[in-house]
């Protein structure tokens, strides 16, 4: 409808998905009383059939008679008359028998050698469209279907390209097969091996009193059947034939003639006891009328090819019907073989304890990788694991070994803590020689609002610990940063030798390097997720948070009326570092509590004379405190090792936030990674991913060395490389999906490579990602999940 009008079709348009059906409807409607007596139609294809010529003739009128009527036309250029064969719907069709249509089999011999999966699949569509003309399709084509499966990459192999070859060679022999007549009687002949089951329908002619083949079948067996004992295998060939021609063979005629070589079949009928399968069975051959007859297995030929049709020459893996926890012995048993095996070149010396093998040299990693890894231990210690090994092993040196190999274990290192002190020493910061001239800054944040105000800027001289606090609206930028400098120290205490703070946003950009640069003033910033390095703006922001909380604790919202007086307090009391205020180190003198007690008057040389030797004073205790906290803090530390450039370590994850679901299971270390620049025995630079957006500069604490043993193999510490598809193009892996989130229209999934750790983790669009059944799975993941908790949760919603 529109403004002009309402307007219809008159005619069915082209690209409407359901005209095909209408369409079928329509010639359905008009042919409805020619349908199935001589008389077959198929869309815009009208088959005419008759006993006779003069009988034909008259049908054919009949039906183009009833087209005019209904004005359907036909173009005689696209019609046969009075033909004997015709080209069906893809067969062709002659007096009681059906071909292939060469055409069609033309386009299979022409059909190029598929290079993608798509391309396999329409090759395999259209040729199991013929299948019942190819005895042992299935057979033929096990190793084309198996590249067909989203679960394996697609790789074109020699064992696919003479499947596909042999499906072409076979489909030129095509036999042909002959229309089941219902008035003729029909013989079933079935044979079961112990991988599949196979059967063939046959008629015999009364114009040659041959059989002739008008269909075959085939089956591979589930584990399950394949369990079956031979009788039960045999009748189950039978059931799945009678199931499968049931539209031909119920209600026959005559008797249905079912060949067997298995000759208790013959008796089935007359058994007196059946097994609860067998009686299940019974039942459904009640719907049929046939005799079970005994023909020997060498006449019994084409139901026997079929039916073994999935057997192969190789052996086939045993099957385990335990769980690997109950067959410990089992595992034993392997490693102690080998262990043997390996005596025969490395005896035993005899010098070793009773009831225990001696372990050459070249099996010991086995040994120790099947105590260590096994799923009965799980990556124990070192105590443990030579524990395990001691029940039933020993060789001279078992302890180093195995200490060696554990800490040569790339799984342990990855995801297990340590209980040694931090690596690395306690390097005291240079000490100042003047108040002022080397500070430390920080931000406090997460406050409450408080008269706009939510972030607080936190600046300490490092000299005399005097402090300043300056509250603001929210975290500031570089500029803003060097404006605040300005206002509230610089032009109060003179411009600063060194500015020390983290590595926030504000102190890493270009404006601050510039403006720190133009004052001469050097950036001093602390390593990666060491804040210790900024230890005095820290333990300060403790302090400032313990005394907002006494001050505000009955109106969080009025800290910022209250900042100015922690300042002054801050900055009046005793420093322990120090010995006196702040006031008293950076002044000179300590503010009175009390008018009374002002101090005399002094002159200006006693003032300096003062100052200086408070200064003094100052230096020599901050001296004392630097070498008393050295000494505490080297009681829990050790010395690190020496670290090189080149050399791998791990990096902790302490403070890194990695794209994971669960923090508990995460790993404890990533890597390895090069040290590509030793900054100093404290701290190194390191080779990063660009995926981890982090400064490579890291405390000696936070690494720690790979090792390697000719014990432990060796896993690789290089990522895979990527895998060339079958359109040239290249690839990655994809372990699992993480998480979802919505982006524009569709739809980014968080990505764990095979191959590469949590650090690597990625969010990429959905349509990168080739293999379909992984978001099928995890959609299906997140649903279950979802009514887990949906369903523990109470009604209502309540607690």
């Amino acid at each position: 409808s529109e403004p002009l009008g309402h307007y219809e079709y008159l005619v069915m348009p082209f690209g409407l998905t359901n005209a095909p059906a209408v369409f079928q409807s329509l010639v359905n409607s008009v042919l409805h009383d020619f349908i199935d007596k001589f008389v077959t139609v198929y869309l815009d294809d009208i088959l005419i059939f008759s006993s006779n010529l003069s009988e034909h003739r008259h049908h054919v009128r009949a039906v183009l008679q009833r087209l005019l009527e209904n004005r359907l036309f036909v173009k005689a250029e696209k019609c046969e008359f009075h033909a004997s064969s015709v080209k069906f719907l893809g067969f062709v069709l002659e007096s009681g028998r059906l071909k292939t249509d060469p055409e069609k089999i033309q386009a299979v011999r022409d059909w190029p050698t598929p290079t993608t999966r798509k391309q396999l699949q329409r090759f395999l569509g259209f040729a199991n469209f013929y299948r019942r003309f190819i005895r042992n399709y299935s057979q033929i084509a096990s190793p084309l279907t198996k590249l067909t499966s989203t679960k394996r990459t697609f790789v074109w192999t020699p064992e696919a390209d003479t499947a596909f070859l042999e499906l072409k060679t076979r489909f030129s022999q095509a036999p042909v097969l002959s229309r089941p007549d219902p008035t003729l009687q029909f013989t079933v002949e079935v044979d079961a091996s112990d991988s599949g089951v196979g059967a063939v329908l046959s008629q015999r002619s009364p114009s040659d009193n041959l059989l002739h083949p008008c269909a075959f079948f085939s089956k591979k067996l589930s584990p399950a059947e394949q369990n079956y004992d031979v009788g039960d295998r045999e009748l189950l060939a039978v059931k799945l034939a009678l199931e499968e021609w049931r539209h031909w063979l119920e209600g026959a005629e005559y008797p249905i003639i079912i060949w067997t070589d298995h000759k208790n079949l013959a008796y089935l009928k007359e058994a007196k006891r059946l097994n609860p399968r067998q009686s299940r069975w019974s039942l459904f051959f009640t719907r049929f009328n046939f005799t079970i007859s005994f023909r020997p297995g060498t006449k019994n030929v084409k139901p026997d090819a079929l039916s073994r049709q999935y057997s192969t020459d190789k052996d086939q893996e045993p099957a385990t019907i335990l769980p690997p926890s109950c067959v410990l012995a089992s595992i034993t048993w392997d490693i102690s073989q080998k262990v043997i095996e390996a005596q025969r070149t490395d005896p035993d010396p005899g010098n070793g304890p009773p009831q225990k093998l001696y372990v050459p040299q070249q099996v010991r990693g086995s040994v120790i990788h099947w105590a260590h890894t096994a799923r009965f231990s799980i990556h124990p210690g070192v105590g443990r694991t030579l524990a395990l090994v001691r029940r039933s092993f020993w060789w001279p040196s078992m302890y180093r070994d195995i200490k060696e190999y554990i800490s040569a274990c790339q799984v342990c290192a990855r995801n297990k803590g340590t209980n040694q002190p931090p690596a690395g020493l306690l390097k005291p910061l240079p000490i100042p020689s003047r108040p002022w001239s080397h500070i430390a800054l920080d931000f406090v944040t997460g406050l409450p609002p408080s008269k706009g105000f939510s972030v607080i800027l936190s600046i300490i001289d490092r000299f005399s610990k005097a402090c300043h606090f300056v509250p603001l609206k929210s975290l500031p930028s570089s500029a803003v940063t060097a404006e605040l400098l300005i206002k509230h120290v610089f032009r109060l205490h003179g411009i600063p030798t060194e500015i020390l703070s983290d590595r926030g946003p504000q102190f890493l950009s270009r404006v601050w390097k510039e403006f720190a640069t133009s004052l001469g003033a050097s950036v001093s910033l602390s390593s990666g997720y060491h804040p210790q390095t900024n230890g005095q703006c820290e333990r300060l922001n403790q302090e400032l948070e313990a005394m907002l909380r006494c001050v505000c604790s009955s109106n969080p919202t009025s800290w910022s009326t209250q900042l100015p007086w922690i300042e002054y307090a801050h900055n009046t009391h005793v420093s322990s570092a120090t010995g006196q205020s702040p006031f008293e180190s950076s002044l000179g003198y300590q503010p009175p509590l009390f008018p009374s007690d002002l101090p005399t008057t002094t002159t200006v040389p006693q003032f300096i004379r003062r100052a200086r030797r408070t200064w003094t004073q100052t230096r020599a205790a901050l001296h004392r405190t630097a070498e008393r906290n050295r000494r505490l803090a080297d009681r829990h530390r050790r010395p690190a090792p020496p670290y090189a450039c080149g050399q791998q370590v791990w990096l902790s994850t302490k403070d890194i936030k990695l794209k994971d679901t669960s923090k508990k299971l995460s790993p404890r270390f990533i890597g390895p990674y090069t040290i590509c620049e030793v900054i100093s025995p404290w701290s190194v630079r390191l080779s990063l991913p660009p995926s981890l957006k982090i400064h490579p500069v890291f405390h000696v604490s936070l690494i720690k060395p790979v090792s390697s043993s000719s014990l432990c193999p060796a896993s690789a510490s290089d990522p895979p490389p990527p895998v060339r598809l079958a359109d040239g193009s290249m690839g990655y892996r994809v372990r699992r999906l993480l998480d979802a989130r919505p982006r524009g229209r569709g739809r980014q999934f968080l990505v764990d490579w095979v191959g590469y750790g949590p650090e690597h983790r990625q969010w990429i669009p959905g349509s990168w990602i080739d293999d379909p059944s992984l978001i099928r799975e995890f959609d299906a993941s997140r649903a279950s999940s979802a009514s887990a908790s949906s369903s523990s949760s109470p009604p209502g919603g309540g607690p």
